[in-house]
């Protein structure tokens, strides 16, 4: 074994004990990653089911009784009967209700003049906007299907539409959020992890010690990125296993893939980490600074929770420097499609670039001095 290789093995060595003996480090590697997936499994969901309404029921004639139990054949939909809608106001400004539909009392005499008088009127809580038009369109949808049965003398349908969703064909959030949670959790884990080391070993004054040693600064940002890049990739492997036997999203594509996907992802991950550490030499402003440039844009500009093509171009044009972008649509499509090398081959170039950049903005901010 040449010297180059003792040196490295020795700061691997050194840095993987220093891991395992620090609480904090085994806490975020392993311990965050279960409670976040968690949070996002069943605490985020986009899911719009059981969506709590009412139904004030004005009429009392049968055909407005026939209206209002359409109403209630329906999963997505949780109405609440009532017959004044005073009874429902005041529940749709305290949130117990999301809308209400009033079926008025003259309903009978507008569905026979059928013409251009509204059926029922539909309120919807404008604080959420999407789940008003959510409620707005549903109501709406759930009359008109009542209404086209109603006409018997239309002609037989000779055209049956049945839709298909493809990849996701329960249409359940969790299996798209899932994936994308976990890019969330190893962007943490990556940035985080080593934003914290060159900043603590200033902080505990073993730096000096470090750079009086014969290892050049590469060897030492590499002896400091091995035992936190295994980390990474045993922390994906289980956020994976849990997502697949825990969430039951499936994993269409390969275990290698998904592997080969979440080592590029950590060289970003990583690197930026470990821009951070060295140049603040503080803990806290290292995990400060992590926060807002590794974990924020991570979450609200990778197309996580929120469409990227729905963006401001401006922004659109920022994500492109987002890592966690690419790892976003590389795990969505290896969970939910399978091995789609059209999809990965220009997100596993991306992240490998933008990987190389903050190791070397990394390699140029850490120097063999004291200053």
């Amino acid at each position: 074994m040449n010297a180059v290789s003792q040196r490295l093995s020795a700061l691997v060595y050194k840095e993987s004990l220093q891991a395992l003996r620090d609480p904090s480090t085994l806490l975020i590697a392993f311990a965050l990653p279960v409670v976040l997936l968690f949070l996002f499994a069943y605490a985020v969901s986009l899911d719009a089911r059981d969506v709590r309404i009412g139904v004030v029921l004005e009429s009392e004639g049968a055909s407005a009784q026939a209206l209002a139990a359409a109403f209630s054949g329906t999963r997505y939909l949780d109405p609440r009967f009532v017959h004044d809608r005073r009874e429902v106001a005041d529940k749709l400004i305290s949130g117990e209700l999301r809308g209400y539909v009033v079926i008025p009392h003259d309903f009978e005499q507008r569905l026979a003049g059928r013409g251009s008088v509204p059926l029922v009127q539909i309120i919807t809580d404008g604080s959420y906007p999407n789940t008003a038009n959510y409620v707005e369109n549903y109501a709406r949808g759930v009359v008109q299907t009542w209404r086209a049965g109603l006409d018997v003398a239309a002609p037989p349908q000779t055209v049956a539409l049945e839709p298909r969703y493809w990849f996701n064909a329960e249409l359940e959030s969790r299996r798209a959020l899932i994936p994308g949670a976990i890019a969330i959790v190893m962007t943490i884990i990556g940035t985080m992890l080593t934003a914290l080391v060159v900043a603590r070993e200033w902080e505990r004054g073993t730096m000096e010690a470090v750079l009086s040693t014969p290892a050049s600064v590469v060897e030492i940002l590499i002896g400091k990125l091995l035992p936190y890049f295994t980390l990474g990739m045993l922390a994906t492997l289980g956020a994976a296993a849990l997502a697949v036997f825990v969430f039951d999203v499936p994993l269409r594509g390969s275990l290698a893939a998904l592997l080969l996907l979440s080592a590029v992802f950590m060289v970003p991950a990583l690197g930026q980490g470990l821009l951070i550490s060295s140049l603040a030499r503080n803990q806290f402003l290292a995990a400060q600074i992590a926060l807002f440039t590794g974990f924020l844009p991570s979450f609200m500009l990778s197309g996580f929770l929120y469409e990227i093509d729905a963006m401001p171009a401006p922004v659109r044009a920022i994500t492109r420097l987002i890592p966690a972008r690419y790892f976003v649509d590389s795990l969505k499509t290896a969970f939910l499609a399978g091995d789609i090398w059209a999809v990965f081959i220009p997100d596993v170039l991306a992240m490998a670039t933008i990987g190389g950049l903050f190791f070397w903005l990394a390699r140029r901010a850490t120097r063999k001095n004291l200053e």
